[in-house]
């Protein structure tokens, strides 16, 4: 789905608002220690152009994020997934890759990859880092032999094709940045596959080889000490070898661009992308507590995460777009979680990351959309503005590993930019249809009255918002009330909670707005009780019948069963099981 940016105030919270029980800054509360580190966690993206700059070159780095590093541990999270810090030509800054095994000077060196590594490792942070396997940048080594000639010794390592007699590309597939899916390369007169942009060439899986390379890449940074891998792409590692046209999709399914007009039976989610996730698995488990996510674009996202995630041979976990589309009401939240309850595999969910309008917006006031690999459909729920503490607190009950993108935690809105400062390549092949990606990687809001509000000293890559600097973190650290403090609040609830983290869920009430969510575990339940609309509504029963004998953990717009639930109402109840 194509981005769609929306305008949106500075988020307020007061006091008055909330029951906020009172809640140490950071996590004093072990994460429970018979389950895997993994499993419930808390992780927080990191989208290193833009977290912090500690050079004065305008681009965030490597050191930036050390220097930060407190800041996300103070937020209670188990650890922090970075996106791309390497090589590359940056067309698609960083997703473009020419050095695996490096770090782009831009970012810094390997030695302060290390440096922060162990700085994280110190304040009990784990380590997860972007893998982008699917493609590399036309400049990588491998690409540079593969298309030299049809005979080198990589000529097989990534996807090419003859053309058809009449010179046209071997089949109907689209690129997710517009136009087809393959590029002429005179030296070996054949095209190649590229499911993003022209100078993106896909790697051949079904190349022993390319198996072989990329698993050495992650054992090499498994060797530096890294918790685990984030794959981006992760079903579109192979494809189909008869290069077979993908059939239409149905005229009411169809989305806006060519590559949404088509369903991907043939170029996504082929058996020997599995196959390559349980060599994968075997070399994680060699390595003590490591962990996958796997990016999973596609129509059916809980279909897929979940023949990603099967028993313990393929990848640990996976995430999709499932949450980072249009607002859903009670009944489109369920239709997502209810699948895991009978399931083997873990899911994992995220309301915002590098890719998607931020949810502050996008959910806000109810406007859509996504960088996503399907084309998606509405939701029913009510479209007026709630605060992004909503959608925080209901990140915080749902049962799987959860992803929290930098800047959710201070509630910023999406960024609105003129057409002239879009970095973005899909932004700038869309406008205006859509406005890109650049509105949610704008500068991190660290000091309000700096110059680019604490990011950088010189003009940064990216504009600051200056909608963005009442909301920075020295504003949000001072005040008990702010989204910062309360972000603080519910993840640390949900880490002193195991049945928040580890335990079942189960949906007593999902109609129209109203969400009433039962987690157990080992003699604890906890009750999670929302109204995702904006007009007030009656208690719903199971929530009143429990508040009295009930504790008090977490509310919000709500303050006894009697009162109803204001929209945007959030409640945690404590119950013995």
């Amino acid at each position: 789905m194509a981005l769609q940016a929306v305008g949106a105030g500075a988020f307020a919270h007061t006091d008055a608002a909330m029951t906020l029980p009172a809640q140490p800054a950071t996590n004093a509360a072990p994460a429970p220690s018979a389950h895997p580190w993994w499993r419930g966690a808390v992780l927080y993206q990191v989208y290193p152009r833009s977290y912090a700059d500690s050079n004065g070159d305008g681009v965030g780095d490597l050191p930036g994020i050390t220097a930060r590093l407190e800041h996300i541990a103070a937020l209670g999270v188990d650890g922090l997934w970075i996106s791309p810090f390497f090589p590359s030509p940056m067309r698609d800054f960083g997703y473009d890759v020419s050095d695996y095994r490096g770090v782009d000077p831009r970012f810094g060196t390997l030695a302060d990859f290390d440096a922060l590594v162990a700085r994280a490792h110190a304040l009990g942070l784990k380590v997860v880092i972007d893998q982008v396997w699917s493609h590399t940048a036309a400049e990588h080594p491998w690409f540079v032999e593969s298309r030299s000639s049809r005979d080198n010794p990589k000529a097989d390592w990534y996807v090419w094709a003859d053309a058809k007699p009449d010179g046209s590309p071997p089949n109907n597939w689209q690129s997710w940045m517009g136009g087809p899916a393959w590029r002429w390369e005179p030296r070996r007169k054949q095209y190649h596959l590229h499911n993003f942009l022209p100078q993106m060439p896909d790697l051949n899986f079904h190349c022993p080889a390319v198996q072989d390379a990329v698993l050495d890449v992650g054992r090499f940074w498994l060797d530096r000490g890294v918790d685990g891998f984030r794959l981006d792409t992760a079903n579109l590692y192979a494809h189909d070898p008869l290069l077979r046209d993908n059939p239409p999709l149905p005229p009411g399914e169809r989305g806006d661009s060519p590559v949404l007009m088509q369903r991907h039976q043939f170029n996504a989610d082929q058996p020997e992308s599995l196959a390559f996730m349980q060599r994968l698995r075997r070399l994680l488990d060699a390595y003590p507590d490591r962990f996958s996510v796997g990016e999973l674009g596609g129509p059916e996202p809980v279909r897929a995460m979940q023949a990603y995630t099967e028993g313990t041979r393929h990848l640990h976990t996976a995430y999709s777009f499932a949450f980072l589309g249009p607002r859903p009401d009670a009944a489109a939240v369920m239709e997502r979680l209810a699948p895991w309850a009978d399931h083997s595999g873990w899911p994992a969910w995220a309301f915002s990351n590098h890719d998607a309008v931020r949810v502050a917006s996008r959910w806000g006031a109810g406007a859509g959309g996504s960088f996503a690999l399907s084309a998606g459909a509405p939701s029913d729920a009510a479209q007026a503005a709630l605060p992004p503490s909503t959608w925080m607190a209901l990140l915080m009950a749902l049962r799987g590993t959860l992803f929290v993108y930098q800047g959710e935690e201070l509630g910023l809105p999406q960024s609105r930019l003129a057409f002239e400062q879009l970095q973005d390549p899909y932004g700038i092949a869309n406008w205006p249809l859509s406005e890109g990606r650049d509105g949610c990687r704008t500068p991190m809001p660290w000091v309000a009255e700096a110059p680019h509000a604490g990011f950088s000293p010189a003009p940064p890559w990216l504009p600051a918002d200056p909608a963005h600097a009442p909301l920075a973190v020295d504003r949000q650290a001072a005040d008990p009330g702010s989204m910062l403090n309360t972000t603080r609040a519910l993840i640390a609830l949900r880490r002193r909670h195991p049945a928040l983290r580890l335990g079942t869920l189960t949906a007593l009430v999902a109609d129209g707005p109203l969400l009433v969510l039962r987690r157990e575990w080992q003699g604890e339940a906890v009750l999670c009780a929302f109204n995702l609309g904006a007009q007030a509504l009656p208690t719903p029963a199971p929530l009143a019948a429990a508040w009295a004998g009930a504790r008090l953990l977490w509310a919000q717009f709500a303050t006894s069963a009697d009162a109803g639930l204001a929209g945007g109402a959030a409640v945690f109840l404590g119950l013995d099981a």
